[in-house]
């Protein structure tokens, strides 16, 4: 979200004993306050507010002139690849003290807590009110934006629920999955928004729309339904580079020639795609990787040199692997470029694209024979991978699993999709998709 968030004020309080909240969430940054929820009164001091803290635990805070209740885990969130479903249950009217506020994460119920208050009997929350509630900043402060995404917010004004309602466990994976459409009862000050995409209207029936403000929202692909790959800060050791924008746009450090990595992995005898655009271009390089960086033990290896590495670099407009040059016919990049990217570890290949044409005549849907292709160790697994080879300057990337944008810019032109997994600006190679879960269960 970055800067942009979004508020509601309600014409009259709702019922402030009993409500329930569900909504789930992808991580962005780590380590910083983020606030999720706000309502809060800067003359009275009242502020009800749900955080990510500064040490990536969950903190629903109900403040005024001190904690009148609050739930702070003891367990930390640092898991940015997936999706949390996190619902909130405030039941004042509850006879057993410590179910009054309960806290659910995928289904399960959260006991361990590092400070716990239980409200008292028929306590009012300051959620509920005609306050301003804000959705991913804390209110009156501009502070603590929430940087990453969000999706299916329900807000159920009356009722108390669990879990339940909103998601159920998977017969086949065992994981804890959305129901996209629960049956509850909303109330009057009740709302359903971010169901389809980026909508803020109410989905409810209430009628209760909010506003964005601060910017725009991207409508992702990413979603509960479909996890796809970003890139991961915490494969950044050595790097020490900045990630923004759902961390999908990756500036690299100045000190290191090293390189960062996908969330997801591409299995052996998969087929998988993505687009990367170059936002700033010094020495740029993309490809693919068999380890993370952390793993590797060198501060100043770049892609191209590594053992399982394959490095598409920019300003030399050469192929190195593994060291070594990789002859063919290639080319430079600069500013703007869109560059492909194409691996099959069925027949062991890489294919690099250039704004639409495939590089050294390449066709990625060759199969064994690997026309223009570069040929890549069998049986590895093997990452995504963005870096720069130099220490001197900050070389920007914006990359395209899938989302359909390179950092917040919606693409241009949408190509044929990955067998009807994510959308990119050019044609999807015949056998190739995007890396994302159901890409992976193709």
């Amino acid at each position: 979200m970055a800067t942009t968030f979004l508020r509601k004020t309600f014409s009259g309080n709702g019922n402030r004993n009993t409500w329930t909240l569900s909504f789930w969430v992808k991580r962005g940054a780590l380590g910083s306050q983020e606030r999720l929820f706000s309502c809060e009164d800067s003359t009275s001091n009242d502020d009800d507010f749900f955080v990510f803290d500064n040490e990536d635990n969950l903190n629903l805070g109900f403040y005024s002139s001190g904690y009148y209740a609050q739930k702070e885990t003891t367990r930390v969130f640092r898991d940015i690849s997936g999706w949390y479903n996190i619902v909130i249950t405030w039941d004042t009217t509850n006879g057993t003290a410590g179910d009054r506020l309960r806290l659910y994460v995928n289904g399960v119920r959260e006991t361990s807590f590092a400070s716990s208050t239980n409200p008292s009997s028929s306590a009012n929350s300051f959620v509920n009110t005609t306050e301003p509630w804000e959705i991913g900043k804390r209110s009156y402060n501009d502070t603590q934006y929430f940087s990453g995404s969000m999706s299916h917010i329900h807000f159920i004004d009356g009722t108390a629920y669990d879990a339940s309602a909103f998601g159920s466990i998977d017969a086949t994976s065992g994981e804890w999955v959305i129901n996209t459409s629960p049956s509850v009862t909303y109330g009057t000050n009740g709302f359903f928004i971010l169901k389809d995409g980026n909508s803020v209207t109410d989905q409810s029936g209430e009628g209760n729309n909010w506003v964005v403000e601060g910017g725009t929202l991207t409508d992702l692909q990413d979603c509960p339904s479909d996890v796809f790959a970003t890139l991961n800060p915490l494969d950044n050791y050595y790097q020490a580079s900045t990630f923004t924008e759902g961390n999908n746009t990756v500036e690299h450090g100045y000190s290191n020639w090293t390189y960062n990595t996908s969330t997801l992995k591409i299995p052996e005898a998969t087929k998988f795609y993505c687009e990367a655009k170059v936002i700033t271009m010094y020495q740029n390089t993309c490809g693919i990787a068999s380890n993370v960086t952390t793993g590797d033990g060198g501060s100043n290896t770049s892609l191209g040199n590594i053992t399982g590495g394959v490095a598409f670099r920019g300003t030399q407009g050469d192929i190195q692997k593994e060291g070594s040059t990789v002859s063919g016919t290639w080319a430079t990049f600069t500013t703007n470029d869109i560059i492909q990217i194409a691996c099959d570890t069925v027949n062991n290949k890489l294919y690099f694209g250039k704004n639409g044409t495939w590089l050294n005549s390449g066709d990625p849907t060759s199969g064994a024979s690997g026309t223009g292709a570069i040929s890549i160790t069998d049986n590895t697994d093997y990452f995504f991978a963005f870096g720069d080879n130099t220490s001197l300057a900050r070389g920007k990337w914006s990359i395209n699993f899938g989302n359909g944008y390179f950092g917040t810019t919606i693409i241009s032109s949408e190509g044929t999709n990955a067998s009807g997994i994510g959308k990119f600006e050019y044609d999807v190679p015949t056998g190739y998709t995007a890396l994302s879960l159901k890409g992976l269960q193709e």
